[in-house]
């Protein structure tokens, strides 16, 4: 760290108190950076009202609200700060939501360790450090050539908009509340959008509809 340069803000958002700790110790032990933990998404976004992090190390499964749509919340806020995932999940979906949400980064658990400090310092710059497995992902996806524009034309501007909200990262109980339907209406929509563009799950219609 160079004299008189300010610390990195950093908040570790872990409901498990070991892991917690754990981060909090290691982050703590570079004079880089200064660290404040929160159990749960909902202390920190309290506690970032009054001083928001540079960087945010953010668990998916959080009780109460969850870490995608804390990152969506504080993106929206806080456009500045850099969002990096640290959660064990690596399926496609939560990846896809993740991101879509604002996250910048995202790094396993399991392959954090030591490269945990040397992420942080990445994200701080700006860039987006993720776990090879996960960077692979990825590039897989947007590999993925989506159909052509008559298949997408196939579904309604309903449907559509439903795309679009999953584009946006928006589960199915969040769209209906924005939609004023219910959350079963929802997945009867989705259900038609899969029979009509053929595919199995939300990755491959937002793929084939040029979506991602």
């Amino acid at each position: 760290m160079k004299e008189n340069e300010p610390m990195i803000r950093v908040a570790v958002i872990e409901d498990h108190h070991d892991i917690r700790d754990g981060m909090s110790f290691l982050i703590e032990s570079s004079d880089e950076f200064l660290c404040r933990a929160y159990g749960t998404a909902e202390e920190a976004l309290e506690a970032f009202a009054e001083m928001p992090p540079d960087v945010v190390l953010m668990d998916i499964n959080l009780p109460g609200m969850d870490g995608i749509a804390c990152s969506r919340i504080i993106k929206e806020k806080y456009p500045s700060v850099h969002i990096m995932m640290c959660t064990v999940y690596e399926d496609d979906e939560k990846i896809f939501r993740a991101l879509s949400a604002g996250a910048s980064g995202y790094i396993l658990k399991r392959s954090a360790g030591d490269n945990l400090l040397d992420a942080i310092r990445e994200l701080h710059r700006g860039g987006a450090p993720m776990s090879s497995s996960i960077a692979r992902k990825v590039v897989a996806s947007f590999r993925q050539a989506p159909l052509s524009s008559p298949e997408a034309a196939l579904l309604t501007p309903r449907e559509n908009e439903i795309l679009d909200l999953l584009a946006q990262g928006f589960r199915n109980k969040e769209i209906a509340e924005k939609l004023h339907v219910s959350v079963n209406t929802i997945r009867t929509h989705i259900y038609n959008i899969y029979e009509k563009l053929h595919v199995q799950n939300r990755i491959e219609a937002l793929n084939k509809t040029g979506r991602i």
